[in-house]
């Protein structure tokens, strides 16, 4: 079938660029990704994918003494179980992502 409809859209420029450094990436154009959402979009009949707001990060500040100490501790265990990472490897993994 021939392509012979267009979609024009306005967005954020740097939204826009680095979605299509991550398509180059992968080698797929910016027009097949489109295209490949619209027929998901179909295909679904709805977004691909789901829509929420994130959890919100509780607020340390108005934390209750209990409520802290609860999360210290949950922070803790994580350490002791091994999930935890070195924040140098953090930081160079978010600074790699920009």
């Amino acid at each position: 079938m021939a392509k012979s409809a267009n979609v024009n859209v306005r967005m954020v420029p740097e939204v826009k660029n680095e979605a299509e450094a991550i398509l180059k990436e992968i080698g797929l154009a910016p027009s097949a990704a489109i295209e490949l959402f619209y027929r998901q979009i179909i295909l679904k009949r709805g977004l691909p994918f789901s829509v929420v707001l994130p959890e919100p990060s509780p607020d340390v500040e108005n934390l209750s003494k209990e409520a802290l100490l609860d999360l210290l501790r949950e922070g803790i265990g994580d350490l002791d179980v091994g999930r935890s990472e070195e924040a140098s490897a953090v930081f160079a993994r978010l600074l790699d992502q920009r």
